[in-house]
């Protein structure tokens, strides 16, 4: 991995270490505040940039309101510290008030965490996603004695096998939450269409992951699974339009629908809402239905 961060502007240099001093003092606070020995002997390890900024092609286009994140690996010393709710929230949420304030931040950020054990695993077990790490990351702090191991490649016809599993189990269930979506709506069960098409959407963004990457975040945030999606496939952002109202709302109403359609007695929906956001739904099935047959293509070829 690398270490310098050289290829970017010293502005984006600054936010960085900001982000990094947010991340580190975050976890710090998070331990302090427990009791128990597993979460006292808490250890941040790394902090990794990944993705974009670490490869020197991020993008900042005004015009269509897209702009590359800041993705960074976390890295800590045992599962437990890798609960978002119970350890990183309230790192996440200050972020998040650091960029709406504009003054030490104005470029978003994603997290993901693992313990340095799982991405040991990960690279042991050949996930192109951890491998790309070891080649394009760059190390913004870490630990003495926090190496990760030398990866160990998959052959071409191991990740064809574990590429069309993944592709078959996910898209297939994309497909089903699509359908169960389509039934609701025909019903006049908005809320219950509008959770099954969050799912169809968060479905279809995994299985682009798992089918590129053999990997992929575990989370519900649609928010981070388009980001990061867009940033494997630039296509799909064309995909949820990011200027007029209307489309902002109906993506908003998507992104919601995990939680807010099934317990929030406030959430509402409309039926041409739903009309719109089935619709590119489908538009994203078709972009991420052809992405994946191309890459088991490739290692078809290759096996």
């Amino acid at each position: 991995m690398k270490s310098g961060l050289d290829h970017l502007p010293e502005g984006k240099r600054r936010e960085l270490g900001h982000v990094v001093a947010t991340v580190r003092a975050g976890c710090a606070e998070a331990i302090a505040h427990r009791t128990q020995p597993r979460y006292r002997a808490g250890k941040l390890l790394k902090i990794v940039l990944i993705g974009s900024y670490a490869r020197g092609d991020w993008v900042e286009e005004p015009v269509g309101r897209y702009f590359s994140d800041y993705d960074l690996l976390v890295v800590v010393n045992h599962d437990d510290l890798t609960d978002i709710a119970q350890f990183w929230e309230a790192t996440e949420s200050r972020l998040l008030a650091d960029l709406s304030a504009g003054t030490v931040l104005r470029t978003p950020v994603s997290l993901i965490y693992h313990s340095l054990e799982d991405v040991n695993d990960k690279l042991r077990l050949g996930r192109y996603f951890f491998m790309d790490i070891l080649n394009d990351g760059v190390v913004l702090f870490e630990e003495a004695e926090s190496a990760f191991v030398q990866p160990m490649p998959l052959s071409c016809q191991q990740a064809l096998e574990a590429t069309q599993d993944y592709f078959k189990e996910w898209f297939e269930s994309a497909r089903d939450s699509v359908e169960r979506a389509y039934t609701s709506m025909a019903d006049q069960q908005l809320k219950f269409a509008a959770f099954d098409l969050h799912q169809a959407t968060e479905r279809l963004y995994h299985c682009l992951f798992l089918v590129r990457t053999l990997y992929s975040p575990k989370t519900h945030n649609l928010n981070r699974l388009r980001d990061m999606a867009e940033e494997l496939e630039p296509v799909l952002k064309d995909v949820w339009p990011r200027t007029g109202r209307f489309e902002k709302r109906c993506y908003a109403l998507l992104r919601d629908a995990y939680v807010k359609a099934r317990y929030a007695p406030s959430y509402r929906i409309s039926a041409d809402e739903l009309a719109w956001i089935a619709g590119r739904v489908e538009v994203l099935q078709g972009l991420v239905k052809s992405a994946c047959e191309a890459r088991i293509e490739v290692l078809a070829k290759a096996a």
